[in-house]
């Protein structure tokens, strides 16, 4: 039976240096020590994350956990500056966190932390650091590499999210501190602006995978780790290879779920709400309460396997079916090649003969957002046929039988291009019978980096060369009747930034091959799939300007191809201490078919605050932009107070770097 609860709506945990970070506590209202669990986060739990805080920590606390919402140095209401994602600082602080929240009167000892995306990823980082006090782990859309799975790049390609989510940040850390809390918020809010990183061009730098990037990549020492991990994702969201790689690699017990979502935890999905409470309780109960509550007898991985329906832009339920597989890496998954054949063939044998792989720069207009669940709708790849007819294709037969994969397909070419500077983009579809074709799993990669992305050089054109890579995990069935397409293409915009020149890719079908991870199961073992969402709390804020969003795609007069996108996540009143907090977002995608160094974005986001006589308003521009020897980033912000819009501080920043060979 569910417990009563309490909790603080605002605390302070002091740091050794004098800081103090801010928190929220939920507990349960009877004296006593109780296992905790921490969140740990930038986005301000007063008003950022607080709607869904409601519907998580309430629900732990009420099963007997202490819950403590805490905000990274220099974000919210904490005091100090915030310099980075992931930074020593923000992981040593986090380490102090976690000795405080231990020694609390209300606490045992035992921590959990939990996570989606930054929270994932500290928790797996701090584990690494093995605290005494942290004895488990649920990481949600997270990774283990940080240069190969997250926001920056992908396969030493530069993804537009680089400029994109700097610039969701920049708007993030340039709102103000609340002078309920702090009575030096608006000199404290002047300091942190001028003191901002400057994250696009600061992530840009680190072209190739150096220690900037290995610093919090917990693959570099997967026994470090000692805590149990609970590893979850979608197959919607961006980060979908952390969790096999978990479950294959730590030593520990470590168990992976990905399911239909997006990224967003499982109870609040828009896709499908699943029992995301059920999946943390059990998991913790185990490693923090000693409970006997079947988490170690779990399969190592559970997941939903998709198939094909009709793909769209806008959130609409998957289909498919929940499996498992008992041990993982699983002895029902078997590698089995294609080779790449003449008029594009997927087939058994080699082939002999070349092909030609060139295209504009707007192939990739059906790819979606790149990390679908951060926008209100329309985000998610459609019909990938228009993509593929200006792609190179390589088709399976229509399937005899169905074909199920599970896993990572790799791609091994033989190619020389015309170029110096290259990218090849990859991707699996599910084509149906009547042509509409859903995009399976996807990958690019930088032909002019070496296998470790440390080091980069130009291409020789006319030079033959070799590469295999591998794409993202998938799980998916196709059905008999369909077939299986491998697409190739020199670019895949928005979601990656091109090369500065059109490039022909001539493959040589004697060296290309399509490795794939077919899985074969004589008798299905129990999916144990979540079941469906429980009842859960909300926060009853007074809406006063709904949310809503679109997206918009045409081309300007001189060919140029332009996507537009508005978010308007709406303004709500906060129950608990009344501040109305609004914001919005535009977007601007373009490039030239011709010309892939035109490529451009551009955006503008928008923060309102207000409670009773006090008004402020942050307003944020940036931009990137290429040449084809170097990018160029620009942003600004005009913080402002008042109904008259006084103008607390304006300030502009603008970098070029090289390109690098991207």
């Amino acid at each position: 039976m569910a417990m009563e609860i309490t909790g603080v709506e605002h605390l302070w945990i002091p740091l050794p240096d004098g800081r103090r970070l801010a928190a929220r506590m939920w507990r349960p209202a009877a004296e006593g020590r109780y296992p905790a669990i921490l969140e740990y986060l930038p986005y301000r739990k007063r008003d950022g994350t607080a709607p869904r805080d409601a519907t998580t920590h309430a629900v732990f606390a009420a099963e007997g956990y202490v819950c403590l919402r805490v905000d990274i140095a220099g974000t919210g209401d904490s005091e100090g500056l915030f310099d980075d994602e992931y930074s020593e600082q923000e992981l040593s602080d986090g380490e102090e966190v976690l000795a405080w929240l231990a020694a609390q009167p209300c606490c045992d000892g035992n921590i959990g932390m939990i996570g989606i995306s930054w929270g994932g990823f500290n928790g797996l980082q701090l584990a690494a650091r093995q605290p005494e006090a942290l004895k488990a782990v649920v990481s949600v859309a997270s990774t283990v590499d940080r240069y190969a799975d997250d926001i920056h790049f992908m396969g030493g390609c530069l993804l537009s999210d680089n400029a994109n989510w700097a610039s969701q940040m920049h708007a993030y850390q340039t709102r103000p501190l609340d002078p309920d809390l702090r009575p030096d918020w608006r000199a404290a809010w002047v300091e942190r602006i001028e003191t901002l990183p400057f994250m696009a061009a600061d992530w840009l730098r680190h072209s190739r995978r150096d220690d900037f990037w290995k610093h919090g990549s917990v693959c570099e020492d997967w026994a470090a780790i000692t805590a149990p991990v609970l590893a979850i994702t979608g197959w919607a969201d961006a980060y979908v290879n952390a969790p096999p790689a978990l479950a294959a690699h730590l030593q520990v017990p470590a168990k992976a779920l990905i399911g239909p979502w997006e990224h967003r935890y499982a109870h609040i999905s828009k896709l499908a709400g699943h029992d995301f409470h059920g999946e943390v309780l059990r998991w913790f109960d185990r490693w923090l309460k000693g409970a006997d509550s079947g988490a170690e007898d779990l399969p190592d991985y559970r997941t939903y396997m998709q198939e094909h329906f009709n793909p769209t832009k806008e959130n609409k339920p998957r289909q498919g079916r929940w499996v498992a597989e008992t041990a993982w890496p699983s002895p029902n998954v078997r590698e089995v090649v294609h080779h790449l054949g003449q008029q594009g063939r997927l087939q058994a044998a080699p082939d002999a003969g070349e092909v030609v792989v060139s295209n504009p720069a707007t192939v990739g207009a059906a790819g979606g957002y790149f990390c679908a669940g951060m926008r209100i709708d329309n985000e998610l790849p459609g019909d990938q046929a228009g993509d593929d007819a200006l792609s190179a294709c390589f088709d399976t037969a229509p399937l005899d039988i169905p074909l199920e994969l599970l896993g990572r397909a790799r791609l091994r070419l033989a190619f020389s291009v015309d170029e110096p500077v290259a990218q090849v983009m990859a991707r699996l579809c599910d084509v149906a019978p009547n042509g509409v074709s859903q995009r399976i799993s996807y990958r690019g990669r930088n032909l002019c980096h070496d296998e470790s992305h440390e080091r980069a050089e130009a291409l020789v054109p006319g030079k033959r060369y070799e590469v295999e890579f591998a794409l993202n995990e998938c799980g998916h069935h196709l059905r008999a009747g369909h077939k299986l397409r491998l697409a190739l293409s020199t670019s895949y915009w928005p979601i990656v930034w091109p090369s500065p020149e059109p490039v022909a890719l001539t493959l040589h079908l004697e060296g290309c091959a399509l490795i794939l991870p077919e899985r074969l199961v004589a008798e299905e073992v129990e999916a144990q799939a979540p079941s469906a969402a429980r009842d859960y709390p909300t926060y009853q804020a007074e809406v006063t300007r709904a949310p809503s969003g679109t997206s918009n795609t045409y081309e300007e007069a001189d060919g140029t191809q332009v996507l537009e996108t508005f978010d308007d996540y709406g303004a709500a009143i906060d129950p608990v201490h009344g501040m109305e907090v609004g914001s919005h977002v535009a977007m601007r995608y373009a490039v030239h078919p011709d010309d892939p160094a035109s490529a451009t974005f551009t955006s503008q986001w928008r923060f309102t605050f207000a409670r009773g006589d006090w008004q402020v308003q942050v307003d944020t521009d940036n931009e990137m932009r290429g040449d084809r020897e170097e990018f160029h980033l620009w942003r600004k912000v005009v913080a402002t107070e008042g109904a008259e819009r006084t103008e607390v501080c304006v300030k502009e920043w603008s970098e070029s770097l090289p390109r690098d060979c991207l």
